[in-house]
């Protein structure tokens, strides 16, 4: 019988607080093991911030270790499967509601809330689940693709034609996000799910590297440098001005022959 293809991960990560901030308000995860990834750039005054990005990733984190039946190997496994995008999306949900419930609680963290861009990968599968404007970018044979929509202001006045991209990376309001996690108990997630092929890069990343660094300048280090691109991308934010914290993770696949072939 044919199973899974064998698939081996590399990954590293990194945050930075960059060249402006007093404070890294952004969280990450990174776990090769467990095959998890997060980035949360977190907002709100004084830590909400903080608070919220860090209660993003534990929660998220949590949520997913409890659910790992769902990841057990099977050889009736078929992908996509829409119990693993659900659970990522009620993960999401999960931590919203803890960082809401944190914010009722102390009075001066109310309004906090956060981006969460996460990759989960089973069997040659990658599970991306997404609030706000932290992106997941692809590397795919020379072609680099964002593989999540940005929810923020000008990015839907793009999508609808109101603005071209031109004009919305220049926007006053370009930093103004439309969904977070956090800000209420539940939140609009985006999930979708790909299929891994030899040779992938994934990317995540937080406004403070994709809003100072092109997406050809992401292509070209992560050609040249693979996962240790990690810290190339974030000393060429911060060299570009570096206003915002810095998150980076990146997931280089290869995959091997399916079993039994």
């Amino acid at each position: 019988m044919s199973t899974a293809p064998e698939i081996r991960i590399t990954a590293a990560g990194a945050t930075h607080v960059g060249q402006v901030r007093s404070a890294n308000q952004d969280s990450i995860l990174s776990d090769p093991v467990q095959q998890l990834f997060i980035v949360a750039d977190g907002m709100g005054g004084h830590a909400g911030g903080e608070v919220a990005s860090s209660l993003c990733v534990q929660a998220i984190d949590q949520h997913v270790q409890e659910q790992k039946e769902l990841f057990a190997p099977s050889p009736l496994r078929t992908h996509p499967d829409a119990r693993v995008s659900n659970m990522l999306g009620n993960a999401i949900n999960y931590a919203s509601t803890k960082i809401y419930e944190r914010a009722l609680e102390e009075p001066s963290l109310r309004g906090m809330g956060t981006t969460a861009t996460v990759v989960k990968i089973i069997d040659d599968y990658a599970y991306i689940a997404h609030v706000g404007d932290s992106r997941c970018y692809l590397l795919r044979r020379e072609f680099i693709y964002q593989v999540t929509n940005d929810h923020s202001l000008v990015s839907e006045q793009v999508r609808a034609g109101i603005l071209t991209k031109e004009e919305a990376d220049l926007h006053h309001l370009r930093n103004v996000i439309t969904r977070s996690v956090g800000y209420q108990e539940e939140e609009d997630v985006d999930t979708t799910s790909l299929a891994l092929e030899d040779g992938d890069k994934l990317l995540l990343c937080s406004d403070g590297l994709h809003g100072k660094v092109t997406d050809k300048d992401i292509s070209f280090h992560l050609k040249a440098h693979a996962t240790a691109a990690v810290q190339s991308l974030i000393d060429l934010a911060n060299a570009n001005g570096g206003d915002d914290n810095i998150s980076v993770v990146i997931i280089a696949v290869s995959v091997g022959p399916r079993g039994g072939e």
